[in-house]
Parts: C-alpha cells; structure tokens; sequence
C-alpha cells in the first residue's frame, strides 16, 4: 500500500502538471498555426483555388497570401468526411475551406472553435424534421436540405451545391458562406444572429442595426416585395445574419445601394470591402 504522504506528492505532480498543460496548450496551438501560416502553400491547392475561387483573383497579394494561411490551418484542424460513399477529395477540402475562410480576414483567430467536423453529402440529403402543424398538432416530415450548422461540432454540406455556388459567385447564394456565418454566430453556444463582437460597445449598434434591417425584410416578404436579400432571411433574427453575410460577400454593391446601414455594419464585422473585389 503506498503511504499517505507519497500519494499527496504524486497527487501535486499531477495536479502541477495538468495545470502546466492547461497553460501551455494556446501557446502551442499558437505556435502550431504560425507555423503552418508560414509554411509554402500547396501548388495543387493553389491551382484548385484559383479554378473554383472566382474572388481570388480580386484580392491583393497580402489578402491572397494570408487566406491561404487560414486555409492550412483550417484542414489541419477540421475533419472532413463523405456521406452516401463521396469520397472525400483535395478539391472539395481546397474549395469548402477557401470559401469558409473569407470570413476570417477580421483577424478572428479562433478558426470555428466549435467545429470538428465537416460532413459532405454528394447532392441535397433528407433529414426528418419535426414541426408544429398547430397549437396541438405535431407534424414529421421528410424534407430535403442543402447544409446546416449544427452548435456542438459538425457542419453538413451537399457538395454539388457548394461547385455551383462557386461556378455562380454574385447570384446572392452560397452555402459555404451561409452556414459557416452561422458557426460564428454559434461560437457562444447560441444561434440568435449576433456574433461575438470586438467590444461590448457594438453590440448596441449591432441590435439596432440588424433588428431594423430584419424588420424591413420581413415586411417586405409579407408584401411580396422585391429584395436584395434572400427572403430565407425572414425566417429569423439567426437566419437574417447568415443571409446578410451571403449578399455582402456576393452582392456587395446591390447590398450597399439598398442597405447602406446594413452593408456598413458588416463591412466593419468582416473588415473587408467585397466592392473593391467585383468592381
């Protein structure tokens, strides 16, 4: 039987040792990711990007250099997986990454800290969904989906949807940008349409903001009135914020012309000019 006083000891390393690795770990999680941002970027994953990313091109050397950065970053840390026997290849990781990764030239470093995983499906997958039909009434139905952000650790996408929403950059649509939008949203544990903001400051100006933007849509499609954004945006507050992030990203200058409010909000957010971009 080992003596009290020596498991005491062992219990202290222990404890010591655990609170040392606590410590240490964002250092090396810092040092790992400087690393990568330094290391020279794939030919062939250039080659894919400049194929599938149309805004490449538009951006300037450094924006170019520093998204492929976050792009090495971004598979080193995230799993991708193929559903319904896709096999998962260096175009459909290079592409989704590429996409998802033009969110974070705000110098957000955390890289969806949420996520572990993404799914791919090779087109629209069927998920059950249940919903209230009435005050008593519970309905199940069968009901085809393009992606969703889900708020522990997956994000699930259909990859022909994802080549055509490349192959159409300014229809308004993409659901890289979409979901990806709402794993920001999601990094606090809740989709609500408000993303974790630099100071505590913006989030006045951020509730003003958006709730008025949301409002005015929502009027608009009860109306069915002509909209810059996509009427799914109606659907709720976290909905509008990933929608919003689609047109600014993609209808950069309809978006200011129609939502100067809006489009200048997000291009605070997102600290880029997707005008500079498409001219």
């Amino acid at each position: 039987m080992i003596p009290a006083n020596v498991l005491a000891i062992i219990f202290s390393i222990v404890v010591s040792a655990i609170a040392i690795g606590i410590l240490c770990y964002p250092l090396f999680v810092k040092w790992q990711r400087d690393r990568l941002m330094a290391q020279p970027f794939p030919k062939s994953w250039l080659s894919i990007i400049e194929s599938n990313l149309s805004v490449y091109s538009c951006l300037t050397a450094e924006q170019q250099k520093e998204l492929q950065g976050y792009i090495q970053i971004f598979l080193k840390e995230k799993q991708f997986i193929g559903c319904l026997g896709l096999q998962i290849t260096e175009e459909i990781k290079v592409t989704i990454a590429a996409s998802a990764c033009l969110l974070l030239f705000c110098d957000r470093k955390t890289y969806f800290p949420n996520l572990r995983s993404v799914l791919v499906y090779p087109t629209a997958y069927i998920v059950n969904e249940t919903v209230m039909s009435s005050a008593y009434v519970v309905e199940e139905r069968r009901v085809a989906r393009l992606g969703e952000s889900w708020t522990k650790d997956q994000l699930v996408l259909s990859w022909e949807q994802v080549k055509q929403d490349t192959l159409n950059w300014q229809d308004g649509h993409n659901v890289v940008l979409h979901e990806f939008a709402h794993q920001l949203d999601q990094e606090d544990g809740i989709a609500e349409g408000v993303p974790i903001l630099p100071r505590a400051l913006d989030y006045e100006v951020w509730s003003k903001v958006m709730t008025a933007e949301y409002l005015q849509l929502c009027d608009r499609v009860e109306n069915g009135k002509k909209t810059v954004l996509d009427s799914y945006g109606a659907t709720n507050p976290a909905e509008f914020f990933a929608v919003a992030t689609e047109t600014f990203f993609e209808k950069p200058n309809q978006l200011n012309q129609k939502h100067p409010s809006l489009y200048e909000l997000l291009q605070r957010y997102y600290r880029l000019d997707p005008q500079i971009w498409l001219g």
